[in-house]
């Protein structure tokens, strides 16, 4: 299984590097067969905090029937997020997830670009939930049924509102591209 992980500009770094440990915990210890591509528009991609991270492909070399899985940490809107994650090319690459049925895992704001590509249109999701409700009345502006839980799944998607959840939105892609027996030992090995 391969999970392409997506870093718009100012990505946190925290919500991007649970996909890699979790998936690396599975792989290394469990020989799970899920490996972790990194994407990004161009190869060096600054994160939150000024953080620099090469990428391992650039968007435009994407195909999405290489992979079962969409990844996508959220950031921060000082940092430059939003012109990244609401740009056209990716709303197109969100779309095409979509549509084949594969998972997509957004990690706290993240779930606005996937309310930006439509995918959420009339579907339950979440998003950041503090600083008064902000970014959850975004995510209703683009058509979603907004619901103030840590973690919602509607289908194929997964949406959580803030990077505390970010380890379990990880570990539930793992369930979800393997089995919940699978996930509980790669849970129990990293303390959880």
């Amino acid at each position: 299984m391969k999970i392409l992980v997506f870093l718009a500009k100012g990505f946190e770094t925290m919500e991007f590097s649970v996909f890699v440990d979790v998936m690396g915990w599975a792989r290394n210890d469990f020989g799970y067969d899920v490996q972790v591509t990194t994407c990004a528009f161009q190869k060096q991609v600054m994160s939150t905090f000024n953080i620099p991270v090469l990428a391992d492909t650039t968007i435009d070399e994407i195909n999405v029937d290489d992979y079962d899985a969409l990844a996508i940490p959220g950031g921060f809107e000082e940092f430059g997020f939003y012109e990244e994650a609401y740009d056209a090319r990716f709303s197109d690459l969100i779309r095409e997830f979509d549509a084949k049925g594969k998972i997509i895992a957004s990690i706290c704001v993240a779930a606005l670009a996937l309310g930006k590509s439509g995918v959420l249109n009339n579907r339950t999701a979440t998003t950041y939930h503090l600083s008064q409700g902000h970014r959850q009345q975004q995510l209703r502006e683009f058509g979603v049924n907004v619901v103030n839980k840590p973690i919602v799944v509607d289908k194929n998607i997964i949406t959580s509102y803030c990077p505390e959840t970010a380890v379990h939105v990880a570990f539930k892609l793992l369930e979800m591209l393997t089995s919940t027996e699978q996930t509980e030992k790669v849970k129990e090995a990293m303390g959880y």
